[in-house]
């Protein structure tokens, strides 16, 4: 929700709390005292601790507890903020009026009048969760609709991106050589390639899939890329841990991959490109890195996967709970990326 929105939300409620305050004043106009008075009470017993109980409410209890579903922490410290805003209220009116609270010094009437002022905080408080509930789940709408928009525009890209006929066609082409020396091997690797294609066009659809699946899809990509080299082990792949029961965004990891194919400049060599998964409990770490040449001066994914694209989509799926570093030493290209499970 835009900033100026909210502001004027915040503006509705202090106009409607303020009118209310003046209904309340008109009402008892008869015994009304004079206006220095009158603004130092009304400060006191309304402004002062609606605006306490309003905004802890609205900027940490919402945040920290009653979106975190602690209702009991969040009930416990509601209360007290409502009774420190009270306690403060009645410092303020005792710092103002001496006067005035002299003459209300009998304790009973005391804890009367800060169980009310307490009340009135803690009603305010209540007001600025529900705004501050409504601003949130509006947002959140508005997050999974650009989400949405995002993930369509990442199909597209990666349909575009993987299934280009230059990786087709070579693909093809090598499986169809093999075929003359080894249709077993051959039809092995067509049905790779085409259970690749129906990943992309179908699995990707889903906001996640099982861990399972992605590294299944990894093995099978590099796989096909290997029938491209005479050197089969200028890839080497390490899966640490255990992916059961782990899910994840389809496809986080295959751009870095496809970019790692793309700018090695020799595969002839072993432990060309090298990828790691780290499957802890709390959080996947991947790494990438490949040999490029050293006069390279760009390294991108122009025909596949900006990394400005790949970026928005991980701070879309994964807000605050990933972490993406890019390093380019003079001869070789890492990618690490840690993803935290949900």
């Amino acid at each position: 929700m835009k900033k100026s929105v909210i502001l004027l939300i915040h503006l509705g409620f202090w106009f409607c709390y303020s009118f209310l305050v003046f209904v309340i004043l008109a009402a008892a106009s008869n015994n009304i005292p004079p206006f220095a008075t009158v603004s130092k009470i009304v400060i006191g017993f309304g402004y002062l601790p609606t605006a306490i109980g309003f905004y802890a409410f609205y900027n940490y209890l919402f945040t920290n507890y009653f979106k975190q579903k602690k209702f009991v922490l969040f009930g416990a410290y509601g209360l007290l903020v409502s009774f420190a805003a009270a306690l403060l209220a009645q410092l303020f009116l005792f710092i103002t009026l001496k006067q005035y609270t002299v003459e209300n010094t009998n304790i009973s009437v005391v804890i009367q009048t800060t169980i009310f002022i307490a009340a009135i905080a803690f009603i305010s408080g209540i007001v600025g969760l529900v705004i501050k509930g409504f601003i949130s789940w509006f947002s959140d709408i508005k997050l999974k609709q650009e989400l949405t928009e995002k993930n369509h525009q990442m199909e597209l890209a990666l349909v575009k991106a993987q299934l280009d006929p230059h990786f087709l066609f070579n693909t093809i082409n090598n499986i169809d050589v093999l075929n003359q020396k080894d249709a077993n091997k051959a039809s092995d690797y067509l049905n790779k390639l085409s259970d690749i294609m129906r990943f992309m066009l179908f699995e990707t659809k889903a906001p996640k899939i099982s861990l399972n699946k992605e590294i299944e899809y990894i093995h099978k990509f590099i796989e096909l890329q290997k029938i491209r080299s005479t050197n089969p082990n200028f890839v080497s792949l390490k899966i640490k841990g255990e992916p059961e029961s782990r899910t994840i965004a389809p496809m986080i990891f295959i751009p870095f991959i496809e970019n790692a194919f793309k700018h090695v400049s020799d595969k002839q060599l072993d432990n060309a490109i090298e990828i790691e998964l780290n499957i802890k409990e709390d959080e996947t770490t991947f790494r990438c890195s490949n040999i490029h040449a050293a006069t390279s001066d760009k390294i991108s994914a122009s025909n596949g996967l900006g990394n400005s694209l790949i970026q928005k989509r991980l701070q879309l799926l994964y807000p605050k709970k990933h972490n993406l570093s890019i390093n380019k030493k003079s001869d070789k290209y890492l990618v690490t990326l840690a993803v935290k499970h949900d």
